[in-house]
Formats: C-alpha cells, sequence, structure tokens
C-alpha cells in the first residue's frame, strides 16, 4: 500500500537558477545534489517543514528525453502551461506577503474558496502553482459537494 508521496518532479529550464528561486524566494531547502552514472543532475529540494518529501527539479533533455521530446516540454514551460501542483500553507496572505516581497510572481493574489484561502504563483521557469491554506471543509465530502458541481465519477 502506498503510505505517501516521497518525490514529486518539475520540469524547470536550468537546474543552478531553479536551486536559486527555491532556496533563496520559497525558503526550501536542498536535499540533493548529484549526477548519477548516465549524466542525469539528481537535484531536489524540500519546504522546510516537509522533509521527507522531495521536488526533483528537472531539465527536459537526455537522458530521460529524446530532443524532440525536450523541446516540447520547453515550449510548453514557455507558455506558462505547466502546473506544478498546490503547496500548502499556514497562512496563504502572510506566506503572499513573504514571497512577494522576495519577487515571487502572483498570478492571483489571496482569495476565499470554499476550502480555504487561495493564491497563485509562477517559478522562475514558469511553471505555476496554487498556494492553500486549507479550513476544515476542505476534505470534508459533503461540504465540497455543496460548494462545487459533480464531477462526472
Amino acid at each position: 500500500m502506498i503510505t505517501r508521496l516521497g518525490v514529486a518532479s518539475v520540469y524547470v529550464n536550468d537546474y543552478d537558477e531553479a536551486l536559486e528561486f527555491f532556496t533563496t524566494k520559497l525558503g526550501f531547502k536542498l536535499r540533493a545534489d548529484l549526477k548519477m552514472e548516465n549524466g542525469y543532475r539528481w537535484l531536489t529540494v524540500y519546504p522546510p517543514d516537509s522533509p521527507q518529501f522531495q521536488l526533483s527539479l528537472t531539465v527536459p533533455g537526455p537522458p530521460s528525453h529524446d530532443e524532440e521530446t525536450a523541446a516540447m516540454l520547453r515550449t510548453l514551460l514557455a507558455k506558462g502551461a505547466l502546473s506544478a501542483g498546490a503547496w500548502n500553507t499556514d497562512d496563504c496572505r502572510a506566506t503572499f506577503k513573504e514571497y512577494s516581497a522576495r519577487g515571487v510572481e502572483f498570478l492571483q493574489e489571496p482569495q476565499d474558496r470554499p476550502y480555504g484561502v487561495e493564491a497563485v504563483f509562477r517559478d522562475n521557469s514558469g511553471n505555476w502553482y496554487s498556494l492553500n491554506e486549507l479550513n476544515a471543509q476542505a476534505f470534508d465530502d459533503q461540504a465540497m459537494s455543496e460548494a462545487f458541481e459533480p464531477g462526472d465519477s
């Protein structure tokens, strides 16, 4: 049985620039910066309050991707079309102010939602993320089904 997500990956334009963004702008910590035998750079960071989680920063290209695939991924990054997930915070408005002061680009200021308070920001490669302060209703199926239209399942 799977117990939790340990590593997630995000495509970035440049390893060192992404590392700088995540550590200085978002306050993440460096977990690993290793060169594998096939030349792949294993570069991971983590939020200080989630030391068991690793975010892998991956530049599209060999050995993981052929040039056509890497070019497609770089195009999607340039368009800002990739979402890399949602981060949780205890105070969305305070984190918004802190990150804004550090130069993080926000696409949406904090707004009240049925599941809490949400803002949206971009990393320096163009990926966008939700920043969520979840409330008690966020994991209440009944409350969410009353707040939103049902899906197709």
